[in-house]
């Protein structure tokens, strides 16, 4: 009798041995066919490569022939793909990211940790409400919502949030609980798949703002402004540009200068860059003094403009402004303003 159960025992034992080594060999199968480095591979645990897997699989389904962040996804994983991608993403200063129309990360590109301290695999196929700021859950929900019109219309998104990021100033890593925010402007478009399974997703452009340009040239223009985007000092080569001299805009508000039917883009410009303390403008236009207007887009970011004392005294702010002429003067003979 005794003999009977030890045998048993022994059976299994050697039968849960064996289920483990075959669950093992398929996962490590599975894991060999992520389009991962080895070394990155290697590390891996089971919930992890499961994971992964699932956000490939559906990548594969919805932008196997998408020109636009194909050169990005390096599905095969061969070293003449990363190489071309490398080479994408250091023109782009940001990275890219895939989401579902859930809010699922199906895909962020390798150099995500270089902005956001968190690597590609501990971010993809969790969802982004997880790591963005709670108040802007809401601006998030209406760009991945898309409408009758803008589903088979490859509609553009742009805008901007905040996301945990553990990276320090001094550019070190630290854990996710003392993660800070960093503000990224996010711009692409929607993609809707046909066939069997249908399904959409966003595909995104993410930028750290401010967002650092190598190519500045002399139509470019910096100004500080009081927290109701009035002028307080400009720089001289405006007039050049504008044909407004520095001191003349010194009191003036912005909006005097914005084209009427840019007001609501450059209003909702001005909410994001309160709530949010950094933003990009977009296109928009700026009235040129004796007739006309150019195109610009302005980078943003509110700073204090004096240090706050231990006291508990209110932190004075300013608006920190450079701005990008983008075209030639438009239309130099139509007088817009009485002010111009």
């Amino acid at each position: 009798m005794r003999a009977d159960k030890e045998r048993r025992r022994a059976i299994s034992r050697e039968a849960a041995r064996r289920r483990r080594r075959v669950e093992s060999d398929v996962f490590g199968d599975l894991c060999r066919l992520l389009p991962l480095r080895a070394s990155i591979r290697d590390h891996l645990d089971k919930p992890s490569v499961i994971r992964l897997a699932v956000c490939y699989i559906r990548l594969k389904t919805l932008l196997q022939d998408d020109l636009y962040v194909s050169p990005f996804l390096d599905l095969k994983g061969t070293t003449e793909a990363a190489e071309e991608t490398g080479i994408y993403l250091t023109i782009l200063e940001g990275f890219v990211m895939v989401l579902s129309l859930e809010g699922d990360m199906m895909f962020l590109s390798d150099n995500v940790s270089c902005y956001l301290g968190l690597t590609q695999t501990e971010l993809m196929g969790h969802n982004i409400f997880e790591f963005t700021h709670p108040y802007d859950h809401k601006e998030i929900k209406s760009n991945l919502r898309l409408s009758a019109e803008e589903f088979w219309s490859d509609a553009k998104r742009d805008f901007v949030v905040r996301i945990k990021s553990t990276l320090s100033l001094q550019g070190r890593s630290t854990n996710i609980k003392s993660a800070t925010w960093k503000v990224l402007q996010c711009q692409g478009r929607a993609r809707a798949c046909a066939g069997p399974f249908p399904a959409s997703c966003l595909l995104l452009t993410c930028r750290p703002l401010p967002v650092s340009h190598t190519l500045l040239c002399a139509r470019t223009f910096s100004s500080q402004h009081s927290m109701d985007m009035k002028f307080t000092q400009c720089d001289h080569s405006v007039l050049s540009i504008l044909g407004y001299p520095s001191h003349e805009l010194v009191g003036r508000s912005i909006y005097e200068l914005c084209h009427t039917l840019d007001t609501i883009r450059l209003t909702k410009y001005h909410v994001d860059l309160y709530s949010k303390s950094q933003s990009v403008s977009g296109r928009y236009r700026i009235l040129v003094k004796g007739g006309g207007y150019v195109w610009v887009e302005s980078h943003s970011a509110v700073v204090p403009r004096v240090r706050a004392s231990r006291t508990g005294a209110p932190q004075h702010l300013m608006v920190l402004c450079v701005t990008y002429v983008l075209s030639d003067v438009e239309e130099p003979f139509l007088q817009l303003s009485v002010d111009q």
